[in-house]
């Protein structure tokens, strides 16, 4: 298990995760707890099961935040990082705790985990083809996640080891084809840009032609993204490109799959970015069986 993997969780502050999993149960239970009437509090066990084989567990720090949020503990049998799935089901972890809150949590914190395993393991995948093909550029994801999700999607990225591109649109300048039409040009748009990111922030242009790319690495672009290139063209333009400004990164962007990734290695190209690291995601499956009590 790679130290990233090991390290990520610590990237996310506790009180993040407190206020996280408040909105997420609040969400679910907003009032009053019918269901909860007929199990009432008796100490109970409840084991976490992984259905879907072969995956990389991520989430777990979502997980148990939780459901400490309704009192109750987690014993993970995996860490963090780990690619489980031998069997057909395996035990993944053990949850404990006064009946009636434990299914509190139930829901809230399996949409976390299932989510954040689908997008981990994916990520996962693409970057076993990248290194199958000796290729050292990055995997990234996109800004393409779901409205108040993104932190474990992102997180569930890094897990996984991809990069998590941008946070949100103050994390890095990012001028796309509506920018520039609003702004006149490519080379207006970039300076407009430096006066206020100053030199703390990377900025990257979207560009459908060498000749754009140019222009934007004139104008002090750090980053080129090279969109809706057939890779044919993308090799041929991120070529030019880096023998023109050495210190320039590329990007490949738009019409990349898992499928056709490969096409798109190249040592002139830096970074690969796809949406559909978070849209169209498969979920892993799990689910929460409460044990039966001896009684």
């Amino acid at each position: 298990m790679s130290a990233l993997k090991t390290s990520a969780a610590h990237s996310i502050p506790p009180h993040t995760l407190t206020r996280l999993a408040r909105e997420w149960l609040s969400e679910d239970t907003p009032n009053f707890d019918l269901a909860g009437v007929c199990v009432g509090s008796e100490e109970t066990e409840a084991r976490l099961l992984c259905k879907t084989p072969l995956i990389v567990l991520a989430g777990s720090p979502f997980f148990t935040a939780v459901f400490t949020e309704v009192g109750c503990t987690v014993d993970w049998v995996y860490q963090e990082g780990a690619e489980i799935g031998l069997d057909a089901v395996t035990v993944t972890a053990v949850v404990r705790g006064p009946a009636r809150c434990l299914l509190l949590g139930e829901r809230p914190a399996l949409n976390c985990l299932a989510r954040a395993s689908g997008i981990a393991s994916r990520c996962s995948q693409l970057r076993a083809k990248a290194k199958a093909a000796g290729w050292h550029g990055e995997v990234a994801g996109t800004r393409k996640t779901t409205p108040g999700f993104r932190l474990v999607e992102k997180y569930a990225m890094l897990v996984g080891g991809a990069s998590m591109h941008r946070h949100d649109l103050s994390g890095m300048v990012m001028l796309k084809d509506n920018h520039i039409w609003a702004s006149g040009n490519i080379t207006q748009a970039v300076k407009a840009a430096r006066s206020v990111c100053g030199f703390s922030s990377k900025i990257e242009v979207e560009c459908r032609s060498t000749e754009e790319g140019r222009e934007a690495a004139a104008a002090g672009a750090d980053i080129v993204m090279l969109d809706n290139f057939h890779p044919q063209e993308l090799h041929t333009a991120a070529r030019t490109l880096k023998n023109e400004f050495p210190s320039l990164q590329t990007e490949a962007s738009g019409g990349v799959t898992p499928e056709n990734l490969d096409l798109y290695f190249s040592p002139h190209v830096d970074i690969i970015s796809l949406g559909c690291i978070t849209q169209g995601c498969p979920v892993a499956d799990f689910s929460l069986k409460v044990q039966k009590s001896n009684k």
